[in-house]
């Protein structure tokens, strides 16, 4: 009976311990992150969104100074902030500053944006871990996190759409189309070009 008790205790224990955490993070097309990361064991959802820009309820086709981001609900009892972070690292190229594959200019660069102090230094410290296994400097930043404004509906699981819609290759389901953009923007050859066996998400 009291090896009982004390094994609940313990359960209940673990159970207070666990917490339900937020990351954001850019890497680029939000869609592209957004499939990546809800596939990861511990998240519970990923939302797209806009966020580092000083304008107000930013949208698609107006969101000047704004990175496309994700917003990441996780749980930390089975995946750590840090281990996130170094997820993200290795999923996108660290190494530009302009864009990331073929999506170019300022809404498509990568960042992370911690919430708060342990969360920022989590995120320096995984930067510093990725920039000493390439051997290279890490032009990702770490960016004090301000609001997030969640994407039009039309963003939120564009991977997994069945509408049709027109692409270069004529008429696609959107499920098919997003496979298409991703591949032909030539996302997941050059993580694997960067990062070799460590690549994350790489199809």
């Amino acid at each position: 009976m009291i090896r009982l008790i004390m094994a609940l205790m313990l359960a209940m224990t673990g159970v207070a311990q666990a917490k339900t955490e937020k990351a954001i993070v850019a890497g680029g097309c939000f869609w592209c992150v957004e499939s990546d990361f809800e596939k990861v064991a511990g998240v519970k959802s990923v939302v797209s969104g806009y966020t580092g820009g000083s304008s107000a309820n930013p949208t698609y086709d107006n969101h000047e100074g704004h990175y496309e981001a994700v917003e990441i609900t996780f749980d930390n009892a089975r995946i750590s902030y840090a281990d996130l972070v170094a997820l993200f690292l290795r999923s996108v190229d660290v190494t530009d500053a302009g864009g990331q594959f073929c999506d170019r200019g300022p809404a498509y660069r990568t960042a992370i944006f911690p919430l708060d102090a342990a969360q920022q230094a989590a995120a320096k410290a995984a930067v510093g871990q990725a920039a000493a296994q390439l051997g290279r400097k890490v032009v990702t930043p770490v960016v004090p996190a301000g609001q997030f404004w969640v994407a039009e509906d039309y963003h939120q699981d564009y991977y997994k759409g069945t509408s049709i819609v027109l692409t270069r290759a004529g008429p696609k389901q959107q499920k098919n189309a997003y496979l298409f953009y991703r591949e032909a923007c030539g996302r997941d050859a050059r993580v694997k070009e960067i990062w070799g066996k460590d690549a994350a998400f790489a199809h």
